[in-house]
């Protein structure tokens, strides 16, 4: 048996599987020694746990011998690997998977090496402190390019220091594959805001332009954008709301599109979302 692999049965089960779990990701192998698929699995796993030195425990189960257990795990072939963590199934496979499916099932388990400096960071822009807070992200990605909270923090952190075209670059890597759809969405919106409200007039000359020409509506859109950054969202919509009043086809429609990039910050269970939809639905429909 390798380092960091254990025979497991009902009686030291709550030991070496549920207790250890809290410590550590535990792998549950039911095999059994009729078993050929169990036979090529069997050493994967044993490789593994030692080139892991440690990251996660391999407790492996003879079906056969402790049929309450698979009974209670709902194993109905084998090999059936669980993956076992603070006590709870979290992910599982069953039958012989090649070395690098085994790996990249492993890895998902495991907390990234990147994590230690995410929370550093994060405690840093709690602080206020930004240039650590950037630092200590950048130094995260570099170590676990893949960490993709991680990288959805740098993109926030370049958003409010306003570096809109690395924020954009970082952004479009992760659109397509990144998985954490709803922040995705929402600093994409951040960012289109960002971007429309970088015309340069400062806020106090964009509302005299719109006090001289209430149809300024470049003006109109600068300043709605400007005001949703600052979370005032409900002036913000009023303004782009006159925007598709006025003119609908306007930059290719971008009032009621900006509309929804606040709806999608906000969320759709918003009190302001669902009344700023009616109040478009209605306009568009007269």
């Amino acid at each position: 048996m390798a380092m960091h692999c254990i025979d497991v049965s009902e009686a030291n089960f709550m030991q070496e599987v549920v207790e250890a779990s809290r410590r550590i990701p535990v792998l549950v192998d039911f095999w059994a020694p009729w078993c050929g698929p169990c036979r090529s699995l069997g050493p994967i796993l044993e490789k593994l746990a030692g080139e892991y030195q440690g990251r996660f425990r391999l407790a492996k189960i003879n079906s056969d011998e402790n049929q309450g257990l698979a009974a209670q795990f709902g194993v109905r072939g084998i090999p059936s690997v669980k993956a076992v963590v603070n006590g709870q199934i979290v992910n599982e496979f069953t039958g012989a998977l090649p070395e690098s499916a085994v790996r990249e099932f492993i890895d998902a388990l495991l907390p990234s090496p990147a994590e230690p400096l995410r929370q550093e960071a994060l405690a840093a822009q709690a602080r206020g402190d930004t240039d650590a807070t950037r630092k200590l992200l950048l130094q995260a990605v570099r170590l676990d390019p893949k960490h993709e909270q991680v990288r959805l923090d740098l993109i926030d952190v370049l958003l409010v220091a306003g570096d809109l075209a690395e924020a954009q670059r970082l952004l479009g890597e992760i659109a397509e594959q990144g998985k954490d759809r709803n922040r995705i969405d929402s600093l994409a919106a951040r960012l289109a805001l960002a971007q429309g409200a970088s015309g340069g007039a400062d806020e106090a000359t964009l509302r005299t332009r719109i006090a001289a020409d209430a149809g300024d509506l470049a003006a109109r859109l600068e300043l709605a954008n400007r005001l949703a950054l600052r979370q005032e969202h409900r002036v913000a919509l009023e303004e782009l709301l006159e925007i598709v009043r006025r003119d609908r086809a306007f930059e290719d429609d971008i009032g009621r599109k900006t509309m929804l990039q606040i709806f999608s910050l906000l969320g759709s269970d918003s009190d302001l979302v669902r009344e700023y939809r009616g109040r478009l639905a209605s306009l568009l429909n007269r």
